[in-house]
């Protein structure tokens, strides 16, 4: 294992509700072994992107109710391709070689798995994404 495999493994952190049984199948393995602890390493990055996104479209989001808020990143990462490639890279920015190898070999649904994942983080996350108060 090369220096920096092994030192991004080490900046990890665990995710114990990620449980891998002998019957689970190698995207979900893939899923916990690797997307849950990158996103979470990731969090800040990827709250800071989201944030950026909605300035750079006028704040229209503050206007919106909750549940129009909710859709509004669903539809952000799901339909805004520049943006949705952004995400991906600073998920797949930090894998190992290994870890991109297994990626490559279903890369479509492991996407799809982790957009997924940063939609509902971003989801549970709902409150960090308040209009900043204007500074007088």
């Amino acid at each position: 294992m090369s220096d920096r495999s092994r030192n991004l493994l080490q900046i990890r952190p665990q995710v114990l509700s990620a449980t891998i049984t002998a019957s689970t199948c190698s995207e979900e393995r893939f899923q916990n072994l690797s997307l849950r602890p990158i996103i979470k390493l990731q969090n800040p990055l990827l709250i800071a992107a989201l944030r950026n996104y909605i300035g750079k479209y006028k704040n229209r989001f503050y206007e919106l109710s909750l549940e129009k808020r909710l859709s509004y990143i669903e539809n952000a990462v799901q339909r805004d391709i520049k943006f949705r490639n952004s995400l991906k890279g600073m998920v797949i920015g930090q894998f190992t070689v290994e870890e991109y190898e297994c990626y490559l070999q279903s890369s479509s649904a492991l996407n799809k798995r982790m957009m997924n994942m940063v939609i509902a983080r971003y989801k549970d996350q709902i409150q960090l994404f308040e209009q900043p108060s204007l500074v007088q």
